[in-house]
């Protein structure tokens, strides 16, 4: 009902003269988001400046903020803060209010030619010019239900609203014949394509004393995990280290004291001379805080990202660029032009 509402302008949506590109999905989590996001900063920030701006999900804080270097997951969130970590030359921003925080980020920093709305689908009081919706591979919007029954948060039709559809997860050999068969299950319209990635998982790295480590030194790996879907992390894991057991926690979990103490007691137990605890890069964050308690540990992140299959990362970016570039230059532009 409140999609048809908006759909017949009956509740507004507000646009803005500047570049927004959406990152979202139609189903609770699980496909791929937060590492979408980063791929598309990674690329764009070499070309332009950057902010992301997301609702900051279960942090202790309300209202709008913008990340500094005092700042902690628990100010403005998991994602937020991964973001930070990983870009601190770009501005990473938080407010439950969209259609308030985009101009405070204009007003604040008025440089930026680009604003990337992080999980931002749903939320319809602003109209993104651009909108990418991901879905999991295994796990298709087109075969899933709506929430209880599946995992679904948004009915599928509002998938007509966005340009890019990207099937995520995928399987690195998937096969021309299986991505045809897919982008016709997939239906786009005129507007739409159709893109398909795999995962790649890099080298992890110790969380206090940042080196890269090779899983095959590991012969135990105590993985900490609080995610939508781990299930792509486990098939990892086991096939490259001989043995794994999981400590797993509700996505978003904030980690307490006993959480601690639960995943030092269960290291300790493990045998093995070269055992290693092992969480992902959204965990780690929120794992921070525990530096006195685990810095001597060896704890180490497993980073993650997408891989544009059929060679289509290219198409991908070009059309992306294409969209900020259609859009009048900025005061920071100009200024420059004028000097």
């Amino acid at each position: 009902m409140r999609n048809k509402l908006f759909d017949h302008n009956i509740l507004k949506s507000a646009s803005f003269n500047f570049p927004l590109i959406g990152v979202g999905n139609l189903a609770v989590g699980g496909t791929g988001k937060t590492p979408m996001t980063e791929l598309i900063v990674e690329h764009l920030k070499k070309d332009y400046s950057v902010a992301t701006l997301s609702r900051g999900y279960k942090r202790r804080t309300k209202g709008f903020a913008i990340a500094n270097e005092h700042t902690t997951a628990l100010d403005i969130g998991d994602e937020p803060m991964q973001f930070h970590r990983k870009f601190p030359d770009i501005t990473v921003a938080v407010g439950e209010e969209r259609i308030v925080a985009i101009p405070q980020i204009l007003h604040q920093k008025p440089d930026t030619e680009v604003i990337i709305l992080d999980d931002a689908f749903q939320h319809r009081t602003v109209r993104a010019g651009f909108n990418i919706i991901l879905t999991d591979y295994q796990n298709l919007y087109t075969r899933d239900l709506m929430f209880p029954s599946g995992d679904l948060r948004d009915v599928k039709s509002s998938s007509k609203r966005a340009d890019f559809i990207i099937i995520t997860k995928c399987k690195p050999d998937l096969s021309i014949e299986e991505q045809r068969k897919l982008a016709r299950e997939i239906n786009p319209l005129q507007h739409q394509r159709v893109f398909f990635t795999t995962i790649l998982y890099g080298n992890p790295y110790h969380l206090f004393n940042p080196h890269q480590w090779h899983l095959s030194n590991a012969d135990n790996v105590l993985l900490i995990c609080g995610i939508a879907n781990p299930k792509p992390i486990k098939e990892f894991l086991n096939q490259h280290t001989g043995y794994f057991e999981v400590i797993q926690y509700a996505d978003h979990h904030i980690f307490s004291t006993a959480n601690l103490d639960e995943i030092i007691t269960r290291f300790n137990r493990m045998t093995g001379a070269k055992k290693i605890i092992l969480t992902t890069e959204k965990d780690a964050v929120r794992l921070e805080k525990f530096k006195s308690e685990l810095f001597d540990y060896p704890i180490y992140v497993l980073p993650v990202k997408h891989d544009f299959l059929f060679g289509e990362s290219v198409v991908f970016f070009k059309t992306l660029k294409t969209f900020i570039e259609g859009f009048p230059i900025n005061s920071h532009q100009m200024a420059t032009l004028t000097k």
